[in-house]
């Protein structure tokens, strides 16, 4: 081989590597610039979780998401667009709940619900939801750790 071709062969395989490093910094920045709702399960069980929320109209409730141990799941994808959002969950393998004092409603199967009032009038079921402060932030991540072990009715 020629010095010549050498030194662009060279060349060739600085930029595929400068191009290389480009590509991966970019991937990496766009996974660190993801803005989500996510929900982390620190627990031995797996869990199922409802999230409520407030629009500029209305309050939404929806679930339910499976989470297993020592996983996390997105609940809502892009930029959060309220300060609070509410979270209730269930212990799927041994019970218990994380709940608080923010009465939403929710049912047994997959649902979206529109409005938080009468859950029971409406055929829903009422459940309280813990509040979770993002502080505005435009993504939150929130750990679920070992329950309180009260059995739901």
């Amino acid at each position: 081989m020629s010095p010549n071709s050498l030194m662009s062969l060279r060349t060739v395989v600085s930029c595929l590597a400068t191009l290389a490093v480009a590509v991966t910094s970019l991937a990496v920045t766009t996974e660190a610039a993801q803005a989500d709702l996510r929900i982390c399960n620190a627990t031995t069980s797996r869990v199922q979780v409802a999230i409520g929320y407030r629009t500029d109209r209305q309050w939404t409730t929806e679930g339910w998401w499976t989470v297993p141990s020592q996983s996390c799941e997105v609940l809502l994808r892009g930029p959060l667009t309220a300060r609070y959002y509410y979270i209730y969950a269930i212990d799927n393998d041994v019970g218990g709940e994380w709940s608080g004092e923010s009465d939403m409603c929710t049912r047994d199967e997959e649902f979206t619900i529109r409005g938080h009032e009468r859950c029971e009038e409406r055929g829903f079921i009422s459940n309280s939801f813990i509040e979770v402060d993002t502080g505005e932030e435009p993504s939150w991540t929130v750990q679920l750790v070992e329950p309180d072990r009260r059995q739901r009715n």
